[in-house]
């Protein structure tokens, strides 16, 4: 059984840094894409980055692209997010998603190429 644990978020001022971790374990993290997605309150999903397996392609949403960095390091099965430049509309709900692949069958903003999800970790941008 996959299991994934998000960790890192707190609370950060805006134009801080927070970094996410995400560790896996039940599965053989090296050969899946994976991916954060975050839920504002009273707003729907969003997809923030991916990754391919091996790290050699990234995605990110718009909204955070060039102050968020996704990262793997599949000796520790752990997948990372740095975020720099925080923002308080950044203020969400993160989860760590696993891909049911090595990378993505149509899109890594579809829903239904993730099979498990963490319970997700807090981070709030306030002053």
């Amino acid at each position: 059984q996959a299991q994934l644990v998000e960790s890192g978020g707190g609370l950060a001022q805006p134009g801080g840094s927070l970094r996410l971790s995400c560790a896996a374990s039940g599965f053989t993290f090296s050969s899946y894409a994976m991916s954060w997605a975050r839920q504002a309150p009273g707003k729907g999903l969003e997809w923030v980055s991916g990754i391919y397996s091996d790290g050699s392609d990234t995605y990110y949403a718009d909204s955070v692209k060039g102050r968020f960095t996704i990262s793997r390091d599949n000796a520790k099965n752990t997948l990372y997010l740095q975020m720099n430049s925080l923002k308080p509309e950044d203020t969400a709900l993160y989860y760590c998603a696993k891909g049911t692949g090595g990378g993505y069958g149509s899109s890594w903003t579809q829903a239904d190429e993730y099979d498990y999800w963490g319970q997700g970790t807090q981070v709030t941008v306030s002053s």
